[in-house]
């Protein structure tokens, strides 16, 4: 294996453009190392070179800019499902040349080494990102910069979210704005075509302590955004991000049990949405139910539907657990929920979430059953809104019971 080449110097003086024969030979070489016979040979480093060069120079002409890309194409093509290429790529390339063009302005140049990157990564050299989380960084801001690109999307899906260890140090170092990035393609791969494999599942579980975790530390950071001078704060808007994954989260068969026992969680969503609900209630803000506060931008793109997330966590957390549905009595989480199903145009669904809650935590529990009962019966609770949401009351001698209608909405 070839010794590691230290990088070329600073240059200084007039940019001259690469001669046309010049460019047309690069180009003929990335050509010929698409075979495999043609690899290995001794000009990786010498490419490398080349292309720190050209970044160095920080090139604008379109002939040497046009160089700069064939570089990184033909070291790409070298890597390509050839192991021992892809090492002395690694040798060469790692870190200068990820680090010089992850963040490059020419989307086809981050494309190439995103590329290179995705190509030449393994479970070892894993371990030397997260050395590097600049690097790391890099490929987010990278995905959020050109979604419409393929190897950022990728290298983060097929590459970084099967390190939990790469995940939390990366969240940590991250600005808000990547942390939504990143939190959207945890979304993005368990809600995918394709159910989280047997190897998935236990990176996934990490990634859900991640989450859970972060969401109870500092979930109540939300509530900035009932102020209007706060209401673009990217912290309460990662936040809400994180209660979006951790719907979808304890949706998935194989992560629900975990998050039923994570302490606090269930606490926490609890608190939270009656402190919105209050909120919501007492002043004009996000939180409001009314259809006028909706505002222009993100905000209210991202606000919307919190309170049907948060009840459908709560549902979710009771599903076939007698804990948590015991849990949620204590709290006076029941007649929160039920005070929470109103029309409301900043929560489409909301209706349908209090039912499926409703139903979770009333299933094989006569004591949430009871309470519910007799909250109608002393008019804490509608007979209308009841009968809306699929259930009604009956009196059976001294008892009161509550069951469900035959014509229950759908959800």
């Amino acid at each position: 294996m070839a010794a590691p080449r230290p990088p070329p110097a600073r240059l200084s003086g007039v940019m001259v453009p690469a001669p046309i024969q010049d460019l047309e030979a690069l180009r003929a070489l990335t050509a010929l190392f698409k075979e495999q016979r043609n690899r290995n040979l001794d000009t990786i480093g010498v490419a490398v070179d080349l292309i720190l060069l050209f970044r160095e120079l920080r090139v604008e002409q379109e002939s040497l800019l046009t160089a700069f890309r064939c570089g990184l194409q033909f070291l790409g093509n070298v890597a390509s499902r050839n192991e021992d290429s892809q090492s002395i790529v690694w040798v060469h390339a790692f870190p200068e040349l990820f680090l010089s063009c992850l963040n490059h302005p020419d989307k086809k140049i981050v494309a190439y080494s995103s590329m290179i990157l995705f190509t030449s990564l393994n479970s070892e050299r894993m371990k030397e990102l997260e050395e590097n989380l600049n690097i790391a960084i890099d490929v987010i801001e990278a995905h959020q910069k050109h979604p419409e690109s393929e190897w950022p999307f990728l290298i983060i899906t097929d590459h970084f979210l099967k390190s939990p260890e790469l995940v939390k140090a990366m969240y940590a170092k991250m600005s808000n704005q990547e942390r939504v990035t990143l939190l959207d393609l945890i979304i993005a791969k368990i809600v995918g075509d394709e159910p989280l494999t047997k190897d998935d599942v236990p990176v996934f579980l990490s990634h859900a302590e991640l989450i859970a975790s972060t969401f109870v530390d500092q979930c109540k950071v939300v509530l900035r955004l009932t102020s209007e001078q706060q209401a673009d704060d990217e912290e309460a808007l990662a936040t809400i991000r994180l209660l979006d994954v951790l719907c979808e989260m304890t949706a998935n068969t194989d992560l629900l049990g975990y998050l039923q026992v994570f302490p606090g969680l269930l606490e926490r969503v609890i608190d939270l949405l009656r402190l919105i609900h209050v909120a919501g209630r007492d002043t004009t803000n996000i939180f409001s139910t009314c259809g006028c506060i909706k505002a222009e931008g993100d905000v209210s793109n991202v606000a919307e539907g919190f309170k049907s997330h948060l009840i459908r966590l709560i549902g979710n957390l009771c599903y076939k657990n007698k804990d948590n549905q015991d849990k949620v009595n204590e709290l006076d989480g029941i007649p929160l929920i039920l005070d929470s199903c109103s029309i409301d145009d900043s929560n489409p669904f909301l209706t349908q979430w209090v039912v499926y809650a409703v139903r979770n935590l009333t299933e094989d529990n006569s004591q949430n059953q009871d309470l519910i009962a007799k909250m109608e019966e002393q008019g804490l609770a509608d007979a209308s809104l009841l009968k809306k949401m699929g259930f009604e009351v009956e009196k059976r001698g001294d008892k009161l019971i509550l069951k469900s209608t035959n014509d229950t909405p759908p959800l």
